[in-house]
């Protein structure tokens, strides 16, 4: 088992809404930027569903994210897992990110996404104990973007994204 960590969060103080992934693959960490792996779906969404420009450079496409008020991070700050597999994390070396500490400096963040039903069973479990009963959030799953969801299209995957650009 290794154990991975995620990165900080892309986020700026007036972000809106927040896509959570689990923890970032292989590939994604290996890069030290969120969503490398070349299959990985994600920014192709994003282009879709913001009209990002395709072929922006990985610090345009996060400042295409802040200027849009949309913040990424992910649930986990830390587990044992080998690979990329979310199936492949060990359950009990599971760590959470701040996010009580995350939201009160984001007051605004009003919606919640996740990519892929890990995402929302970790939050789920892991961060929804830890926040204030009083905190209202929208949430949301979406179809994982990752390569390893192939039951369905990216354009399938796309229809359901385009909740994101809602604001």
């Amino acid at each position: 088992m290794t154990e991975v960590h995620s990165f900080p969060p892309i986020a700026a103080a007036d972000a809106t809404r927040l896509i959570l992934g689990s923890m970032p693959g292989v590939a994604s960490l290996t890069a030290g930027r969120y969503y490398a792996h070349a299959r990985n779906g994600f920014w192709p969404l994003m282009e879709a569903v913001l009209g990002m420009p395709t072929g922006l450079d990985y610090t345009a496409r996060c400042e295409v994210l802040v200027k849009q008020r949309i913040a990424l991070w992910d649930v986990l700050q830390r587990c044992e897992r080998p690979g990329s597999l979310d199936s492949a994390i060990a359950r009990q070396t599971t760590v959470a990110n701040d996010f009580a500490t995350f939201l009160q400096q984001h007051p605004q963040i009003h919606s919640v996404y996740f990519n892929g039903q890990t995402a929302a069973t970790l939050w789920k479990r892991l961060v929804v104990p830890m926040l204030p009963a009083t905190l209202q959030l929208a949430t949301q799953v979406l179809p994982s973007s990752s390569p390893a969801h192939a039951g369905m299209s990216l354009a399938e995957k796309r229809q359901r994204w385009q909740c994101v650009e809602l604001v």
